[in-house]
């Protein structure tokens, strides 16, 4: 009799497993599937802003880095008319103030001051647009005027009024040309 009562004791334990008390329902498996699709889309969303905080940080180091490069423009720009005040100033002495004793020191003092200029214009990345005999580019050049030339192809500077400017690639002041055009 003891087996007996060991098999109806088995047999209990096995009548009472959770799986045959509480049969699986849909209950779970949706509340399943659905944490899953909640997971999934956690993911996406992370994954989301994880790029746009890339994107941000990329758009404000560019922002930074021409901020820095460019921060002196408006500086530059002043600077371009004491540039072109002291080319002006060397331009309008005469030969023979030149070679006079009194006057050598004062012409090789600016010649020098004009050169240092150019220097650290050009340590600051601002260069000399170069014009003269060069097509008509808008980009660079500001046409004043058109005058007729045989010698020269229609669109061709001439003559370059004032200098044009550019700080690294941008454009700091457009050059002042004359510009050729078909003889009348």
């Amino acid at each position: 009799m003891s087996e007996d009562k060991e098999n109806i004791e088995n047999t209990e334990v096995v009548d009472q497993l959770p799986e045959d008390v509480a049969p699986a329902g849909d209950g779970a498996e949706d509340r399943l599937t659905a944490l899953e699709n909640e997971l999934a889309t956690a993911k996406q969303d992370v994954l989301y802003a994880h790029a746009e905080t890339q994107n941000v940080r990329r758009r404000l180091e560019k922002e930074l880095a021409d901020a820095r490069a460019y921060a002196s423009t408006s500086f530059a720009r002043d600077m371009l008319s004491v540039a072109d005040n002291l080319a002006r100033a060397l331009q309008a002495i005469p030969a023979e103030l030149r070679e006079d004793e009194k006057f050598k020191g004062l012409v090789a003092g600016l010649e020098a001051t004009g050169r240092e200029l150019e220097s650290v214009f050009g340590r600051n990345g601002i260069l000399k647009v170069e014009s003269i005999g060069q097509p008509l580019d808008p980009n660079k050049h500001q046409a004043m005027m058109e005058v007729p030339s045989a010698d020269a192809e229609p669109g061709t500077v001439l003559v370059e009024m004032q200098a044009g400017y550019t700080i690294k690639d941008r454009l700091l002041r457009p050059a002042l040309v004359s510009v050729a055009k078909k003889p009348d």
